[in-house]
């Protein structure tokens, strides 16, 4: 198997992976998990062994999941697709780009995976919760969810924390927390299926980014602290990702930021 640069295709598809003439896809019992599974992007980043990639196109098969995507991965070939078995067409269809930001795109809530837990709450950036209380939170949310796992050695870097909305966690034993990247997966995706499914509410990409930005308008109208400024941003992010607010919530605050932060401007001056 190999991958190859397709020239005319959008940033989010521009590689293929190309499998050889003797693989097919096989005949698949579908199991009867909700059909919530179908709104979950699985996102890895910077995956370092192959061999990974495929055991989570495995692991993705089984639980209906079809939608992978590999941020600046390592070389994908033969180990890779041993080990996706029956997921095969995971990994073929597998979207490979250059950036988090493309990996997200269209995702209405972006989770991160971490399996260090930050003990006390002044570091919002690693505060997570759980995965089952995540999955619980899921039930009857219909909105787009990316789930971003990071490298095997050192996981997701401080500035990728950054742009998601939920930090959650496998609980495991304190001598060793860190798991497998496929076993953790296979944990959250598990969780996820027995979530009960809601009709999905379409969301326009840049909707809950704007609700973030005109909250950084109203602190610049409130001449918040500079210094405490980011850790504020971030803490309101994580909030209103643990709430996990629907599209007409998330529009309703943003009109009340956007209000009160004119308001406030108009009386300065």
């Amino acid at each position: 198997m190999v991958l190859r640069n397709v020239h005319g295709l959008s940033a989010n598809s521009r590689y293929i992976l190309l499998l050889p003439p003797n693989i097919h896809e096989q005949d698949y019992i579908v199991s009867a998990f909700c059909a919530y599974v179908g709104n979950v992007r699985i996102v890895l980043v910077s995956p370092k062994f192959e061999g990974n990639i495929g055991a989570v196109a495995r692991s993705m098969a089984n639980f209906d999941l079809d939608e992978l995507y590999l941020v600046d991965p390592c070389e994908i070939g033969e180990d890779a697709l041993r080990r996706s078995k029956h997921g095969s067409h995971v990994l073929r269809d597998a979207k490979i780009v250059g950036t988090l930001k493309e990996a997200i795109e269209g995702c209405f809530l972006v989770v991160g995976t971490s399996g260090i837990v930050t003990k006390g709450e002044s570091n919002y950036v690693r505060v997570p919760i759980s995965v089952a209380e995540f999955a619980d939170r899921m039930n009857n949310y219909g909105e787009k969810v990316a789930v971003l796992f990071g490298r095997e050695d050192i996981g997701l870097f401080q500035e990728e924390l950054a742009q998601c909305d939920l930090l959650i966690t496998v609980p495991a034993s304190d001598s060793y927390p860190v798991m497998n990247l496929s076993h953790a997966a296979t944990i959250v995706m598990y969780e996820l299926s027995q979530c009960v499914a809601a009709a999905p509410t379409p969301a326009e990409d840049d909707e809950k980014e704007r609700m973030f930005s005109f909250f950084d308008e109203l602190l610049d109208s409130i001449d918040y602290p500079e210094r405490r400024r980011e850790t504020t941003s971030v803490m309101f992010r994580r909030l209103m990702g643990r709430a996990v607010p629907t599209k007409w919530e998330y529009n309703t605050i943003l009109g009340i930021f956007g209000d009160a932060s004119k308001i406030i401007r108009k009386k300065d001056h």
